[in-house]
């Protein structure tokens, strides 16, 4: 009988040392696995459209103005009096000239190309940006990735003068303002220093 009762609290303990740790192998299993590679999110290019003074343009022949959301393969138009300036996020931007018609494509490993068919454009490319401005007759005009650059660019007989003064932005490139003219060539680096098709032309007489 006092064996028994001797055996009785062993018993009891063993069975208490078995739940315990039934219930941490359990625990240990619904812990999350901490060895599990991070899924890396890519970062998607959104592009938007700005407009001189809202004024609207044409994508893929429907009108649009400032806040628009531009795709890659869209085709763009401005118009005789109307600028516009594609920001492309971490690529870039991309400003259009008055009388212009393109069609820009981007994806998000870095590349953007502007197909100019007739008309100005000037692309600004970030670093890591495999950017180019071409034309249909064959021109074409690229940077160096590492460094990023601006690319200019005209089809033939395309008009190269800036809006008039008095509109919004105050002149300069594209009717941005002498300003932002001015930091866009210096971003050129050395073909800063030749003349730049886009300059004021006050006189309004043909360069």
């Amino acid at each position: 009988m006092n064996h028994k009762r001797r055996n009785g609290p062993r018993a009891i303990a063993a069975l208490l040392l078995f739940s315990v740790a039934q219930i941490g192998l359990q625990v240990g299993f619904a812990e999350p696995n901490n060895t599990t590679t991070a899924t890396v999110v890519v970062q998607q290019v959104v592009a938007r459209l700005t407009t001189r003074n809202n004024l609207p343009i044409t994508v893929n022949g429907v009108s649009a103005t400032t806040g628009a959301t531009i795709l890659t393969g869209a085709t763009i138009e401005t118009g005789a009096d109307t600028s516009a300036t594609v920001n492309l996020g971490p690529l870039g931007t991309l400003d259009i000239a008055p009388n212009t018609k393109l069609i820009l494509t981007y994806d998000d490993d870095g590349n953007v190309k502007a197909l100019v068919i007739f008309g100005c454009a000037v692309l600004t490319a970030k670093e890591k940006t495999k950017g180019e401005v071409a034309t249909e007759q064959g021109q074409s005009e690229k940077n160096d990735p590492a460094a990023g650059g601006v690319l200019r660019l005209c089809t033939p007989g395309a008009a190269t003068t800036t809006p008039s003064s008095g509109s919004a932005g105050g002149g300069g490139l594209f009717g941005l303002g002498r300003a932002a003219t001015i930091a866009i060539i210096a971003t050129a680096g050395a073909a800063a220093s030749t003349p730049f098709f886009f300059q004021d032309n006050p006189s309004g007489s043909a360069p």
